[in-house]
């Protein structure tokens, strides 16, 4: 793609002039003197070197050459315009904008997310998934679901999952060579880590009284659906977190090999900024969210 492309405020006001076929009334559109607008058109012929109008005593004519550019001009414009809509239409302080950690975006809260927009057909919300703890941006975003112990400052934290830690395989690996049944077999076969999870294997393996077996051995990923994907191809032994398995669990893409299942200390919350002022409609997603939570547990 070249990149030797005409200024921008050239093309403005060829194209403002060729539809009023009028530099005064370009001017006068765009904000600028008569002279300034024809001084662009000018220098825009020169860069293209072709004449783009016939200048007449009181108006303007395009010549053929500027009648075929401009809907070539005219079209970029309104992609352009289009594309900006798509992007930045809704601003902050139109559509409510959550973050959300990609893998509880897809198991926890998009099965239940029309439930919402059911009861608030008003409300514009924008939600964006993220995988690494990243700072908190107050300009892009009003509310933020973080996985960790609670402890945030300058945010208010509701907690919305207490979780349980139980290995996840694919039935294929409960038969055959090497198969799981009990908690020691687990040595035959590759363990499957979700970067940024402190509480892990070696919680799960101690709880199960196995000392021989690295909890650090295996794979690691930086989501869970992926860890998740990998566990269903029978390519290794993933930890699932009870609020983003029942999915995998009723659909058979993924079983429980053991009944051990241990509770731990972190947990998914709604991440609300106490340093700024709250986006109108933050409460009313908070308050729907922690309803869901208490329905459920």
């Amino acid at each position: 793609m070249k990149k030797n492309l005409p200024p921008l405020t050239w093309l403005r006001a060829f194209e403002a002039s060729a539809r009023h076929l009028s530099f005064t009334n370009a001017a006068g559109e765009l904000n600028l003197t008569q002279a300034a607008i024809s001084k662009q058109v000018k220098l825009l012929e020169h860069y293209l070197r072709e004449p783009l109008f016939h200048r007449k005593p009181r108006s303007l004519a395009l010549t053929k050459i500027g009648a075929a550019y401009l809907p070539k001009v005219r079209d970029s414009f309104e992609r352009l315009a289009a594309g900006t809509e798509e992007v930045f239409g809704n601003r902050k302080s139109e559509a409510l904008t959550v973050r959300v950690t990609i893998g509880f975006s897809v198991n926890w809260l998009a099965p239940r997310l029309h439930f919402f927009l059911q009861q608030h057909r008003d409300i514009s919300v924008r939600i964006v998934s993220s995988v690494w703890n990243e700072p908190f941006d107050n300009e892009s975003f009003d509310l933020d679901v973080k996985y960790g112990n609670g402890n945030w400052p300058g945010f208010r934290c509701d907690r919305l999952t207490w979780e349980n830690l139980m290995p996840l395989c694919s039935p294929k690996l409960l038969k055959g060579k090497n198969k799981l049944q009990t908690p020691a077999d687990l040595r035959h076969h590759d363990l499957l880590h979700v970067l940024g999870y402190e509480e892990g294997w070696a919680v799960w393996l101690k709880a199960a009284g196995i000392k021989d077996i690295s909890p650090g051995q295996g794979l690691q990923f930086d989501n869970s659906l992926m860890a998740h994907k990998v566990a269903a191809v029978g390519a290794g032994v993933a930890l699932g977190r009870s609020s983003m398995i029942q999915d995998e669990l009723t659909s058979g893409r993924l079983v429980a090999p053991f009944d051990l299942s241990v509770p731990i200390q972190e947990g998914f919350y709604l991440l609300s900024p106490t340093q700024v002022p709250e986006h109108r409609d933050a409460k009313l997603f908070r308050d729907w969210i922690l309803e869901q939570v208490r329905s459920a547990l």
